[in-house]
């Protein structure tokens, strides 16, 4: 991320962030010819088409040849060989927490933030959802300017704060978070008060976490839970208020329990059993969205079991040299995996690939996310390739994983604007140097990231 950074602060940020402030009719329209086009949907490769950008949008989607009209002044890219995607988009991420191989609530910083949403647009994540641990007004300042392309980076969404209980999940030991990063009711009028703080800042969504983090290791003593009075008080009063809920689970029992409970979006797979029958009936019914969030639990050993990655370029380029000397250093990786934690995760991580798969099959409404930036093995942006490795790996066609990222994670926000290739959408592109619909690897071969139709953040 330093490397990142230096680069950006020389050419690509500023740059962008002059193009994005400056021009009161957005940046000078562009046509892209000669392209593969996989506009996210599902439905296969266009291939030799040619798409026209203007004020920031999809003006037009043609055949390569003839040309459409284009106005004056714009310039035409040949991208023949190459692939067109819309923008990764990330459901379920964090900002502010890491820094190096390091959480801390110091970390929650401008600086910081930025510096991460672009690797995030480096990858091809073009749009992030934190899910809480965020500080006002920092994060609701952020969120607005991203809104408005004022820095170059991903656009920005999120919750502000979140919700647990005290000695609850996540431990502040662990996230060393600072007093208010998250809000810990004691009571139901304390819950909705916490509900109703987080409203009048602007947030995006209401964020609980609600289990005891044992996170499947057998024998760890698990935290204090949410009562159901609580989490109760605290669904009813964002509904109330406008706002969905996402919330924190890792076991059946308590998906069971917050689609029950009305919640709208479980923000982590189901990794300790099988999902059944009765909770796939009971999510359609209420339309419950769920994040898989597939690479949180293998980012705990991947690294430690395959020290060689650091040396892919996919991986390198987003590395921070902190983290490197850690997966590089011999003591470290054996410790990972002798923890406890390296062989749940291994079991959690097969749990989620087959409860993915059958969720997605039933029609379940399944989006995005990785957890990615809420601990350092979770990469911002290289997290979100792995998911997509693990989608395929899974049992779903590259064009599903694909489709999960893009326009299906668009939906789950509700953010129409955007997660895929056509007419009237923003233009959040990636340039591919290969076709994902063949190998879903091709999302590692990034050429050009594109942000409302200006060229972004790059390594």
């Amino acid at each position: 991320m330093l490397r990142l950074l230096a680069c950006l602060a020389a050419s690509v940020a500023g740059t962008a962030a002059v193009a994005r402030a400056g021009a009161p009719v957005g940046p000078p329209p562009v046509l892209f010819t000669h392209v593969r086009v996989i506009d996210g949907t599902g439905a296969p490769a266009q291939p030799d088409r040619a798409v026209l950008v203007e004020n920031g949008r999809i003006a037009a989607i043609t055949a390569s040849d003839p040309a459409p009209p284009v106005p004056a002044g714009t310039t035409v890219l040949n991208l023949a060989g190459d692939t067109m995607i819309p923008g990764l988009m990330s459901d379920h991420s964090h900002v502010g927490l890491v820094q190096g191989a390091t959480v801390d609530g110091g970390h929650f910083t401008r600086a910081v933030i930025l510096a991460a949403l672009r690797q995030y647009e480096a990858y091809g994540v073009t749009t992030v959802t934190a899910l809480g641990v965020t500080k006002s007004p920092l994060f609701d300042t952020l969120r607005r300017e991203q809104h408005a392309g004022t820095n170059a980076g991903a656009d920005l969404f999120g919750v502000d704060q979140g919700i647990s209980v005290p000695g609850g999940a996540p431990p502040d030991g662990m996230m060393h978070a600072d007093p208010g990063q998250i809000l810990r009711p004691a009571t139901p009028k304390d819950a909705r008060a916490a509900v109703d703080r987080m409203a009048d800042e602007g947030t995006d969504l209401v964020k609980l976490w609600v289990d005891d983090f044992r996170n499947g290791v057998a024998g760890k003593p698990g935290l204090p839970i949410m009562s159901p009075a609580i989490w109760q008080a605290a669904i009813e009063e964002a509904h109330a208020r406008g706002l969905r809920v996402a919330v924190h689970i890792h076991d059946l029992r308590y998906a069971r329990l917050m689609v029950a409970a009305h919640a709208d979006i479980l923000a982590h797979g189901v990794r300790d059993q099988p999902v059944d029958q009765a909770l796939i009936d009971a999510m359609k019914r209420a339309g419950t969205w769920y994040i898989p969030t597939i690479q949180l639990d293998e980012a705990s050993y991947l690294y430690a079991a395959e020290p060689g990655l650091i040396d892919q370029p996919e991986l390198a380029q987003g590395l921070d040299p902190a983290l490197r000397a850690e997966f590089s250093d011999a003591a470290w990786r054996q410790k990972t995996l002798n923890a406890p934690l390296a062989e749940a995760s291994r079991r959690a991580v097969a749990m989620n690939q087959q409860n993915l798969v059958r969720l997605v099959r039933a029609g379940v409404n399944v989006g995005f996310g990785t957890d990615s930036g809420a601990m350092p093995l979770r990469i911002p942006g290289y997290a979100e390739h792995r998911e997509l490795r693990l989608y395929v790996q899974a049992g779903l066609t590259p064009l599903e994983a694909l489709s999960l990222a893009t326009s299906r994670a668009a939906a789950l926000m509700k953010l129409d604007d955007r997660g895929s290739i056509a007419v009237g959408r923003r233009a959040d592109l990636v340039i591919l140097g290969a076709d994902p619909s063949a190998d879903i690897t091709a999302v590692d071969r990034i050429e050009q990231v594109w942000r409302g139709g200006v060229r972004g953040a790059s390594f």
